[in-house]
Parts: C-alpha cells; structure tokens; sequence
C-alpha cells in the first residue's frame, strides 16, 4: 500500500490516497502505522476519500486507532494533496468530515500549495452539545478539579469538542501529567482536546494542547480556532490573532460578518512511501 507522510506546523499524518488504495481496517491500521520505531511514527492516519456531497472526503484515526471528527491541520494536508497531486486543479475545494463540510482557498504559486485557508465554520458553543456535562451558551467557567488544582475552563466544538484554560506559561504547565485526566473527566462523555494558553497581547498567543486519543502533539488546528475564541468570549484578544504553538504559528480569525472561523497555515509533503506488512 502506498502511502505518504506529511505535517502542518508539526501536527504529523500518513496519508493514503483511497481513490487508488483500498484500507480495511484503518482503525488497526492507524496504530500500526503511527508507531514510532515500529512503523511510521505520527499523530495518525487520514484517509483520502470519495465523497458524495463534496470534492474530497477525509477521514482522521487517532495513533489509538479512535476516529476523530476533523483535524485543522490534517485538512490543509489533504487539500495540498489533492491539488499537488493532481486529482484537482481547483484552488477553492470542499472536503467532508466528520464535523461537517469545509470549503479551503489553496494558495498556489507556480502550480505549488503554498499555504491553505480554512473556513472552519461556526463555533459551537452551547455545554450540552460540546458535548459536556455543562448547560448553558457560552460555557465560560466550567470548573474541574485535577488532583490538587482545579481549572476554570471555556469549552468550545470546532468540529471536535475542545476545554481551554489559561495559565501563566504552557511551557510550564501540567500538560502530560493533568492533561489526560482532563481528557477523560465525567464532564466529558466523548472526551476533549484540551488547550492550555498563555495571553502574550490581544493578537498574540500561546498554547500547548493535550490531543484527544493522541496526546501532546506539536499543534492543533481546531484546537488553535476554539483557542481564539474562547480569547474572544472571555475578552482577552482581537477577533483576529495569531496562535503560536510549539510546531509553529497559525492566524486565527473569528469574522464577526458570517460568525466563522477562519485558520490559515502551511502544509507541507515529508516522504511517499510503501507499506508492507499488510
């Protein structure tokens, strides 16, 4: 099976184009594959795939082997193959995930992807349907307690449910050790991507994320977006900022005209390579 590794800021997947390969069990698969040392090493396995209802589908497999919903970074990946690769020449696609329809703007220099621009959607904000154990819209205070520190966090869906709290320096913070409970905290009956921030100004951040059936990954698009608006609900930044994460940097824009968000960042190919223990 061909397949092909590629990363946004960090955030690292193999790819498998299923228009040309066939994955029949792609849960099993995405353990094997992302193992370091014993396989590929990465964050996941995505799946490129026909879709019905718009250009391209993706599929997303945490190196758990669970399924997530939507991946900001792994998304701008499978649009600059696509493109790259030739299965379209169109600069403006849509790709179906399981958070819904994406439509992407491809910056394309010398028939190259150099940078791609998701509309990510409406932020879901309502507790219940992040889904939590929280009621109301926003959710600005939801307080749980980990071991001996307890966190005040706003939840956000961005396609996948997100818990951001903000601290003092995420270089710091209790990411590895806090994050996993609050990963799986009874609040959460799906489990969250948890985000911790620092405020730099009101157009400059900084996070750490603990990824929901990955663990800390060096960025996370979706998690960069509900970071920006959570800044926005508790009134900390701009409506436009950049997130600085330890892969690199994302632009984040919540338009107040349509309620969007809008990520823009790089995606970029490592190596194609071949499969071969079935």
């Amino acid at each position: 099976m061909r397949f092909t590794k590629m990363e946004g800021i960090g955030n690292d997947y193999v790819y498998v184009n299923c228009f040309a390969e066939t994955v029949e069990n792609p849960e099993e698969l995405a353990v094997r594959m992302s193992r370091y040392h014993f396989g590929c090493g990465s964050d996941g396995l995505i799946l490129i795939m026909p879709s019905d209802q718009a250009d391209f589908r993706m599929r997303m497999f945490n190196n758990d082997g669970s399924e997530s919903e939507m991946c900001g970074n792994g998304i701008r990946c499978v649009a600059k193959y696509c493109h790259d690769r030739g299965l379209t020449s169109k600069e403006t696609i849509t790709i179906e995930t399981g958070g819904g329809v994406k439509t992407l703007h491809l910056n394309v220099v010398d028939g190259v992807t150099q940078s791609v621009r998701v509309d990510m959607g409406v932020p879901e904000l309502d507790g219940a349907k992040i889904p939590s154990m929280m009621t109301g819209s926003p959710v600005k205070d939801c307080r749980i307690h980990v071991e001996d520190t307890e966190y005040t966090m706003t939840l956000v869906n961005m396609g996948n449910p997100h818990a951001v709290t903000f601290v003092d320096d995420p270089a710091s913070a209790p990411v590895t050790t806090h994050g996993p409970l609050l990963e799986c905290h009874p609040m959460f009956p799906r489990k969250a991507n948890i985000e911790f921030v620092q405020v730099i100004d009101r157009t400059h951040v900084k996070m750490r994320v603990w990824e929901r059936g990955t663990g800390e990954t060096l960025a996370c698009g979706t998690g960069a977006s509900a970071v920006l608006v959570a800044c926005v609900l508790n009134g900390l930044t701009e409506r436009t900022a950049q997130v600085e994460l330890p892969g690199g940097k994302l632009q984040i824009e919540w338009n107040p005209m349509d309620n969007h968000v809008y990520m823009t960042g790089p995606a970029t190919f490592v190596y194609d390579g071949e499969w071969l223990l079935g």
